[in-house]
């Protein structure tokens, strides 16, 4: 039976490097918010981001139900910030009978900014700019998983 693997992890953890080396072994199909996001916007959605950011998860999460019910697994790279973001995602998919794991990219700081300045770097990459204050403010929005969400430590 297809599940969800939905990876959690701080910006600039890995996550998308992560669903890229994990795809072939899980057979299955990758959902990217922020690719979505960046094919269909300019970066600077200013205070429109929060409201597509939603938008488009509510549309990753209606193809990943699409995409398991041709019995292939789904990586949903989206993030999971939040408690409630996991906890939500897990009823959702639960609610239609269809199994979420939750890998968590757990990344020291140094890595991440190591990350970052290489991403930013990347011009023809498709992924946001990262300065210090963007940083600053995904990581203060960002709640440390608790070991009942999580099925897999990375």
């Amino acid at each position: 039976m297809a599940k969800i693997i939905a990876l959690c992890g701080k910006i600039c953890s890995g996550k998308s490097t992560y669903a890229e080396k994990i795809q072939k072994d899980y057979n299955a199909v990758v959902l990217n918010a922020d690719v979505l996001m960046l094919s269909l916007f300019d970066e600077q959605l200013g205070d429109r981001h929060d409201d597509v950011d939603k938008k488009v998860t509510k549309y990753l999460y209606f193809m990943a139900e699409k995409i398991i019910n041709t019995n292939t697994n789904v990586i949903l790279d989206l993030g999971f910030w939040t408690n409630k973001a996991r906890q939500d995602t897990r009823l959702f998919f639960e609610y239609r009978n269809i199994d979420v794991e939750f890998h968590y990219i757990n990344t020291p700081l140094d890595i991440i900014k190591t990350n970052i300045e290489k991403r930013n770097a990347d011009m023809n990459k498709l992924s946001y700019h990262i300065d210090e204050n963007i940083l600053q403010k995904c990581l203060n929005a960002f709640e440390e998983p608790d070991d009942v969400d999580i099925n897999v430590i990375v």
